[in-house]
């Protein structure tokens, strides 16, 4: 686990809060990374906030209902900005702050999801996207892997820290093309729960790949699929070798499938024979193939 003092060093901030997205835009700064978490509820926030500010970010700033109410050690590093998730639409919004954010890698993900990259434990964000601009790379491919509770009886909602499982088998691959092009160096990539349980996932929400981790610049536009308007964004790797990958530990699936009325009434385990109790570290995940460090050692 990443030491909270020395991950946030001089960086640390005072907490605020902003009317809206344009007032927080305003504000300059700290060096480094920015973390964008959007709180579509109340699920497990302070444990997200909690878990990305010892990765290091040097900038956190929660896209939250107006109400949230976070933990008093937190709310001091933390960037709190009002969103309607009902009624404004979260890419939009993130396609609004992108230009402003120009120049700064920028992570972005959702309550009760978790970002993981290989040797997170003891190496900061921070020198993990050094690294990734030193190899002239401009963004880093995440695979979104659903995390779900080992008792549902006992986790209703799916979400456990505690008991947390993750599947260690079923992901697969294929070529990705658009607009009758095969795409170079990218893949769609399925697995997990959205596919085990895929009659109740829209086939748009099935792809687990999402670029989570980018350097903004003015003009790069992110797609509701999760992939951004320069192609070269969206690979996998650079053409003379392979490039670090990450992954994006999630409740969100669970979370839905058992909340929606339609899918709770037919799922009371999400446990099976390749489910795998989730350690909370990356090493188990670059063991199962989940992501690979590239030349990072």
């Amino acid at each position: 686990m990443i030491d909270f003092a020395r991950s946030m060093g001089e960086n640390r901030f005072e907490t605020m809060q902003h009317a809206n997205v344009s007032a927080y835009l305003s504000r300059p700064l700290a060096p480094g990374p920015v973390a964008i978490l959007l709180m579509e509820d109340y699920c497990e926030t302070d444990s997200t906030l909690r878990h990305h500010l010892r990765l290091g970010f040097p900038n956190i700033v929660a896209l939250a209902p107006s109400d949230l109410e976070i933990a008093p050690d937190l709310a001091e590093n933390i960037d709190l900005v009002p969103h309607d998730f009902a009624r404004d639409n979260p890419f939009e919004t993130l396609n609004r702050m992108i230009p402003a954010l120009e120049g700064h890698w920028v992570y972005y993900g959702f309550n009760a999801e978790y970002l993981f990259y290989p040797f997170s434990e003891t190496r900061s964000i921070g020198e993990l996207t050094r690294f990734v601009s030193e190899e002239r790379r401009d963004s880093i491919l995440t695979y979104a892997i659903d995390l779900y509770a080992e008792d549902l009886g006992e986790n209703s909602n799916g979400v456990s820290l505690q008991t947390a499982h993750l599947d260690q088998a079923g992901y697969y691959a294929h070529a990705r093309w658009r607009e009758g092009q095969r795409q170079e160096r990218q893949l769609d990539m399925f697995g997990g729960l959205r596919w085990r349980f895929e009659e109740h996932i829209p086939w748009e929400r099935r792809k687990i790949d999402r670029i989570g981790l980018f350097l903004a610049q003015k003009g790069l536009k992110l797609r509701p699929d999760h992939t951004f308007n320069i192609e070269e964004y969206n690979t996998y790797a650079c053409k003379w070798h392979h490039n670090v990958t990450a992954a994006i530990c999630s409740f969100r699936v669970a979370k839905s499938l058992r909340t929606n009325p339609g899918s709770a009434a037919e799922i009371d385990q999400f446990t099976w024979g390749n489910s795998r109790k989730f350690t909370w570290d990356s090493h188990q995940l670059m063991e199962l193939g989940l992501m690979e460090p590239g030349q990072w050692f």
